[in-house]
């Protein structure tokens, strides 16, 4: 995890009341307790334990709240990766243009889908990662994406 600059300026700041000035104070601590130069697992397991003791959560009221959904990741053959462009953490492609737009598309057809995809790192490619609410479902919209990605990327 990593505190901007802006960010450590704005917890050095007063709260407005006691309740602001509680939670500046924590933040305040936890930027502290963050090893943000190596990502040491050391602290970031203590901020998980923090984090655990403040809500009052045991690891099993954390480990529930995620429940893994089925996935298929594939990989594309492409001319040129870099004809693939990212934001949003690799989540959100810019270019080519309208691929996104038929990415969106796909998903919505039905609930618990999510899709995107970025270019490979060390290969000529395009990873297409998906996921839905059964194997079938995410293998099937891994398929229709890629197939954009063939049409748009050529």
């Amino acid at each position: 995890m990593l505190f901007s600059k802006n960010a450590h300026s704005q917890l050095q700041s007063e709260g407005k009341d006691s309740t602001a000035q509680l939670a500046i104070r924590r933040l305040r601590l936890l930027a502290e307790l963050i090893n943000q130069s190596v990502g040491d697992a050391l602290s970031d397991m203590l901020f998980v334990e923090v984090v655990l003791n403040h809500f009052r959560w045991s690891l099993q009221q954390w480990n529930a709240m995620y429940a893994d959904l089925p996935s298929r990741m594939l990989k594309v053959n492409v001319k040129d990766r870099n004809a693939v462009q990212t934001t949003n953490a690799e989540r959100t492609c810019t270019q080519p243009a309208g691929l996104q737009d038929r990415i969106d598309a796909l998903v919505k057809q039905s609930s618990s889908r999510r899709s995107f995809v970025r270019p490979s790192g060390t290969e000529d490619c395009v990873r297409v990662y998906a996921e839905a609410a059964t194997q079938k479902e995410a293998d099937a919209l891994a398929q229709q994406v890629e197939q954009a990605v063939v049409e748009l990327c050529s």
